[in-house]
């Protein structure tokens, strides 16, 4: 596990063939100002880690990485998300300065607690409201260029990383490029629940354990993340300017849409603006995001 960073010079933590499956956990993203007040709730694995890790660019927890044999640069690694579960009857919701999309209007910052019932798959706010869960990893990745060197975890980029993407769940298939022998996958950042948008900069952060089947793809090449589910197709768009990106996503889109249809550009192009749904993603990394949801049905 590592603090707050991405970096393909990292050793491995483990090795594995093209098709296996590998489960991962990892902790809430932040540092001991956002532990809850009883410490006995905090785990004594998360406990050490706070203690001994060494925070680089960023807050987030990541676990990897992981090398899965035969991926090389150009190829691309499919994820499917087999699972994702909490880990611990708790995790935070804060308003933090600086940060957010209303960073000059909220001042009063605040750290909250929810309490986490896995059975129940809610959470409950300090002012009564369950929320039900439904979650996933913020962060899911693969290692930066080596020229890129070690990357803060804040900001997504091509190697995908801290996307925050709410549809990013189990039953989701997300496609990577592979930039590094092995591809190194890396995934973190535990999400209970989540708007679109994250706009405070926080989801409910929370501990998570989850499943991925992680396979190299050398039949199909893709220059940026991209995602499916059993009924839709998903691109995604990452900038710093929110209309960038939602150009991003309608021309990866369109892209894929030709790819896997006989239709031409100008033809996938009209359908994304009939069926073709843009989403604001999360507002609060720095590279705004943008997901276009798209039924497959449609082509």
């Amino acid at each position: 596990m590592v603090w707050g960073y991405l970096d393909s010079a990292l050793k491995p933590v483990c090795r594995i063939a093209s098709g296996d499956t590998v489960t991962l956990t990892s902790f809430p993203a932040g540092g001991k100002e956002c532990l809850p007040p009883d410490a006995s709730r905090v785990p004594a694995d998360y406990m050490a880690a706070l203690d001994t890790l060494t925070q680089g660019g960023g807050p987030h927890f990541i676990t990897g990485p992981i090398y899965v044999e035969g991926a090389e640069p150009g190829d691309t690694l499919q994820v499917e998300i087999l699972e994702a579960k909490p880990t611990m009857d708790w995790g935070f919701v804060a308003i933090l300065p600086l940060l957010g999309t209303l960073p000059d209007e909220f001042t009063d910052y605040e750290t909250i607690h929810p309490k986490i019932d896995s059975q129940a798959n809610v959470c409950t706010m300090p002012w009564g409201v369950d929320i039900p869960l439904d979650p996933f990893f913020g962060i899911m990745g693969v290692a930066p260029p080596p020229a890129w060197g070690r990357c803060g975890s804040p900001v997504p980029r091509a190697f995908g990383g801290n996307m925050d993407n709410k549809e990013l769940k189990p039953g989701v298939t997300l496609y990577l490029p592979v930039f590094n022998e092995g591809a190194l996958f890396f995934a973190g950042d535990g999400h209970g629940v989540q708007g679109d948008g994250e706009v405070c900069i926080t989801a409910l952060e929370m501990g998570i354990e989850g499943t991925f089947r992680l396979t190299v793809r050398k039949d199909m090449a893709v220059e940026f993340p991209f995602a499916e589910s059993e009924t839709h197709l998903m691109s995604i768009g990452l900038d710093e300017d929110l209309d960038d990106a939602a150009k991003q996503a309608v021309r990866e889109m369109v892209r894929h849409v030709c790819l896997r249809s006989n239709l031409s550009r100008n033809e996938a192009y009209m359908l994304c603006s009939l069926a073709g749904d843009l989403r604001v993603t999360q507002l609060v990394d720095g590279n705004k995001g943008i997901h276009m949801m798209l039924p497959k049905a449609m082509i």
